[in-house]
């Protein structure tokens, strides 16, 4: 791999990878009686947290949370796995896609898919600024499929940032204080 001056060595998608597993209690229901959206989106936080520190080699804080879809209920006594890896590294930032599956604690059938995010981490050194990250370097088709997805996610939340900001000066030039 060619270096540019001052860019840290990649590191391959599987280096980083992880799979956190927590089985749902009643403690985690919501008023409906299944799992709390919430209980969920803290695993793919944490989850991701967890990538996006072992990838970027030290601390880093969630940024955005892209895209969380739930696509199925999960119920008390479901065993959750939420499994998440790096699919795309900008200079300090990083994206991290990850699934959420659920099984019953006490069958043998196979888990299923019941949500799914993406989440932005930027790391951070000591005093909270941000640091470099080393390249994500994908190791197979659907990593290779899923950093270019991120590259649009990348460019589409740019464009809507730069929009928001460009209405947002236009109505404070017409008057508008909000």
């Amino acid at each position: 791999m060619t270096q540019i001056r001052g860019e840290l060595p990649g590191k391959p998608t599987a280096a980083s990878r992880t799979t956190l597993s927590h089985i749902m209690t009643a403690n985690d229901t919501n008023l409906l009686g299944t799992v709390h959206g919430g209980v969920i989106m803290k695993l793919v936080d944490d989850a991701a947290g967890a990538v996006a520190g072992r990838h970027s080699g030290g601390p880093a804080v969630t940024a955005s949370m892209d895209e969380m879809a739930f696509l199925a209920p999960v119920r008390v006594g479901d065993l959750v796995h939420v499994k998440a890896q790096c699919n795309w590294t900008g200079r300090s930032s990083m994206e991290i896609g990850v699934r959420v599956l659920a099984e019953r604690w006490n069958e043998s059938t196979p888990a299923t898919q019941v949500g799914s995010a993406y989440l932005v981490f930027a790391a951070v050194d000591a005093d909270g600024k941000p640091r470099q990250v080393p390249p994500v370097l994908p190791e197979t088709e659907r990593d290779e499929r899923r950093y270019q997805e991120a590259q649009i996610r990348r460019t589409h939340r740019l464009a809507r940032r730069q929009a928001i900001m460009a209405l947002r000066e236009e109505r404070a030039a017409q008057g508008f204080d909000d």
